[in-house]
């Protein structure tokens, strides 16, 4: 198969092999679970129990409100002791609606969970189960899995791409998934095929993964119609975007979808939750995360219950052999600082990763040189600098006609920068200001409306 390249994008070490050349192993189920109620992209989820009330593990804890939103169930059988606010997985620190769960050891999964032969299930009715089982975007984007599901009847669908690539440093959850569930996750492609009413499936892997490239090579041995594409090791080689490009030499056009050239892309993490959702009639209360980075002393990926605290985690990998400079939950490039440990694993959590201070390098932000390195390594073709220097002035009507709104936020800018400028840190702070003035003005129309 032919493939295309992308413009910019950069080469951060990759860091991968601690945490790649082990087996996944189960952490050992926390005496408490705190499971925040946002977990996805829109609206949270509403509580369906009470204090008080005795939960089997798949119970639906809260359920989905709003077109775009997913439900929440128990990781484990147990108690719920509270529904209150708990440190939200973020680097202000700030509390968000949590539901804790004293968990009984049992693990006695709740009776009545159908599992079902996909291929023998109308479109519709896989993407309803998907949207009850509350499988999102496992990659990180959070995004509900069930609203893309249901593309195929609005939207012409050419190609699905499974995203394997996995460009951050660090991360190996998606690698040895691939390796040691490929049979699992193919049939979870199969089955999301179905859904989207396609037929031809391209399993994108970065080619610093030969072992799990090899394993999905054998997966689909007995499906013409899903092709492993190997792909080069090029940050952000895994946005979706830049994939797409990648592998079909098309590109999203600005302020448009995937879907709008025929396209759907989902993380091969996705994949395997929809296997096991249809095919066991399990909901997402679990997944891998790989514990990582140089402060850690035994780097490791790990089936984890969501609601987890960072800390079990790090104490089950031996601990810190050396304070940490920056804790991550994600990657290096993309991933949010968190103020602590004491914040509880999530949906999209697929790193929680210790660095030292050797591997931030952490130096001081000096004036633009403009030497134009941020440019040349944008991967969509804008200008950081220059968006930069007007939101940092204030001017973010200014930023975003220089393309604000396009940044995927991936980062290369200011690994690139030898300045060392925050970029992405003003992009982030301007977008929330723009989403703040478009509600502030949404709500003044509403007002009026009334008046």
């Amino acid at each position: 198969m032919k493939l295309f390249r992308f413009h910019g994008g950069v080469h951060p070490e990759a860091n991968k092999i601690p945490s790649a050349i082990k087996p996944i192993e189960d952490l050992p189920l926390p005496r408490r679970l705190y499971i925040p109620l946002q977990q996805h992209i829109g609206a949270p989820a509403r509580p369906e129990v009470e204090v008080g009330q005795h939960v089997y593990k798949g119970q639906l804890l809260a359920h989905s409100q709003g077109m775009i939103s997913a439900p929440v169930h128990a990781p484990t059988s147990g108690t719920i002791v509270a529904i209150d606010d708990f440190t939200a997985p973020h680097p202000s620190g700030l509390p968000a609606c949590t539901i804790t769960l004293e968990t009984d050891g049992k693990n006695h999964w709740q009776n009545g969970l159908m599992p079902a032969d996909p291929f023998k299930l109308e479109p519709e009715e896989i993407a309803a189960r998907v949207g009850a089982a509350g499988i999102v975007g496992m990659g990180g984007a959070t995004f509900p899995a069930a609203i893309k599901l249901n593309l195929g009847r609005s939207h012409r669908i050419h190609m699905l791409i499974i995203n394997g690539g996995e460009c951050e440093p660090y991360l190996t959850c998606d690698d040895r998934l691939m390796r040691e569930h490929a049979h699992q996750v193919v049939d979870g492609i199969r089955t999301i095929l179905r859904a989207l009413q396609t037929r031809r499936a391209v399993i994108a892997i970065e080619d610093n993964k030969p072992t799990a490239i090899a394993a999905m090579n054998v997966a689909c041995r007995r499906h013409d119609n899903i092709e492993v594409v190997t792909v080069p090791s090029r940050y952000p080689m895994g946005s979706e975007k830049q994939m797409i490009q990648t592998v079909t030499g098309r590109e999203v056009p600005a302020g448009q979808r995937s879907v709008d050239i025929g396209v759907v892309v989902h993380n091969v993490g996705t994949a395997y939750a929809v296997h096991r959702a249809l095919r066991l009639g399990r909901p997402l209360v679990s997944r891998i995360v790989t514990v990582g980075g140089g402060a850690v002393h035994e780097p490791k990926n790990l089936a984890v219950p969501l609601g987890t605290l960072a800390e079990e985690l790090l104490a089950f990998c031996g601990g810190f052999c050396e304070p940490p400079a920056r804790l991550l939950m994600g990657g290096p490039m993309m991933g949010q600082i968190l103020p602590h440990t004491r914040v509880p694993v999530v949906k999209g959590t697929n790193g929680i990763i210790a660095l030292t201070a050797a591997e931030i390098k952490a130096k001081p932000v000096a004036p633009c040189i403009r030497c134009g390195n941020c440019v040349s390594v944008c991967p969509c073709g804008l200008m950081p600098l220059e968006i930069a220097a007007r939101a940092r002035n204030g001017d973010l009507d200014g930023a975003a006609d220089y393309g604000l709104m396009d940044c995927i936020g991936c980062g290369s800018c200011s690994y690139a920068c030898p300045s060392r400028i925050p970029l992405v840190q003003y992009f982030n702070y301007a977008k929330g200001e723009l989403a703040t003035r478009r509600e502030a003005k949404r709500k003044s129309g509403e007002t009026r409306k009334l008046a």
